[in-house]
C-alpha cells in the first residue's frame, strides 16, 4: 500500500529542517511525501466532527519565488520524486480547503506564532486541535534534521495507548527497524500490560517485532526518559489513562517535549490505525 505524507512547507532554513525529516521518515517507511506550499496564511481542515482553521505564521510565506525549486533541490537530494500538492476547494479566494485524505502529516511543534508559550516543551494550538481530530497519524518532528534509526513505543495501557503500540509495530514492519517498549508502572503490575496486549491479540506481533519490553517505577518517569535512544522515533498515543492521560493537554506531555528532542509519532483519539 502506497502511504501518503502531507507536509506544509516552509521556506527558511528551520523549514528546511523539518522537510528533510519528513523526506526521511517517508523514505524510512516506503511513502510518498506530498507537500503543500501555502500561497496564504490560513487555511481549513475539515474532519468528521470540526472544522480547523490553521493560522500559519508569516515564515511559511518566505521567498514564494524559490519555495517550489528549494523543496525539488531536497527532494532530489533525497533522491525521492517531487510530489506536490495543490488544493482544489476554496472557503473563501484565500482560504483554502486542504484534504485530509493521507495516511501522516508532519509538523513542527507549532505551526503558529499566537501563542507566547510556544517553544520546544509546548505543542502550539492549532497543532492540538489537528491532532485530537485527525483520522490520520501526526508527526512532530525535532528541531533539527536526525534520521532515526529505532522506533520506541510509550505504552500507557489506554486504548489510545493500544493505538500507539500498533502503529510502532506497522512502522517496525514497514522500516525493518528495531522496537522497544517503556512502560511507566502506575498502579499495575508487568502482568496487567501483558494481558491487555493479548486481549488485543499483539502478542505474537509484540514478541516478533520487539526487542525488549522496559519497566520503570512510577518515580523513575525522568530516568525511563534519558534511557530512550536520542535517534528513536517516539510513538505515543493522545487522551489516554496513566501516563497518557490527557497527553497533549497535560504536565507529562509537556515534559516529554522539553526533555526530548526526538521526532514524534502521535495517533490521537480519531486515529485509525491497523496493522495491515
Amino acid at each position: 500500500m502506497n502511504y501518503k505524507l502531507l507536509h506544509i512547507f516552509r521556506n527558511t532554513p528551520f523549514g528546511r529542517e523539518t522537510f528533510l525529516q519528513s523526506l526521511s521518515f517517508c523514505k524510512t517507511i516506503s511513502a510518498s511525501p506530498y507537500v503543500y506550499i501555502p500561497k496564504s496564511d490560513k487555511f481549513l481542515m475539515y474532519f468528521n466532527n470540526d472544522t480547523v482553521q490553521v493560522d500559519l505564521d508569516h515564515s511559511y510565506l518566505t521567498s514564494p519565488d524559490t519555495a517550489k525549486k528549494h523543496a525539488e533541490i531536497l527532494f532530489a537530494e533525497m533522491g525521492i520524486k517531487p510530489l506536490f500538492y495543490e488544493p482544489k476547494n476554496f472557503t473563501a479566494s484565500s482560504l483554502p480547503d486542504i484534504s485530509t485524505n493521507f495516511d501522516y502529516l508532519c509538523c513542527p511543534r507549532s505551526v503558529s506564532d499566537i501563542s507566547s508559550k510556544i517553544g520546544l516543551g509546548h505543542i502550539g494550538p492549532r497543532v492540538r486541535r489537528i491532532i485530537k481530530h485527525a483520522t490520520f497519524p501526526v508527526l512532530i518532528t525535532s528541531p533539527v534534521f536526525k534520521p532515526w534509526k529505532s522506533i520506541t513505543v510509550l505504552f500507557g495501557g489506554s486504548e489510545n495507548a493500544v493505538k500507539a503500540l500498533k502503529l510502532g509495530l506497522k512502522i517496525a514492519m514497514s522500516s525493518g527497524l528495531p522496537l522497544e517498549i517503556y512502560t511507566l508502572l502506575e498502579k499495575q503490575n508487568e502482568t496487567h500490560y501483558k494481558s491487555l496486549i493479548e486481549k488485543e491479540e499483539l502478542t505474537e506481533p509484540v514478541n516478533q517485532l520487539s526487542q525488549k519490553w522496559h519497566y520503570y517505577k512510577k518515580n523513575d518517569f525522568d530516568t525511563m526518559l534519558y534511557d530512550i535512544p536520542h535517534d528513536s522515533l517516539i510513538v505515543l498515543g493522545a487522551y489516554g489513562h496513566g501516563i497518557m492521560k490527557d497527553i497533549l493537554l497535560g504536565s507529562k506531555m509537556e515534559h516529554i517535549q522539553s526533555t526530548l528532542t526526538n521526532n514524534l509519532l502521535i495517533p490521537g483519539p480519531n486515529s485509525s490505525v491497523t496493522l495491515l
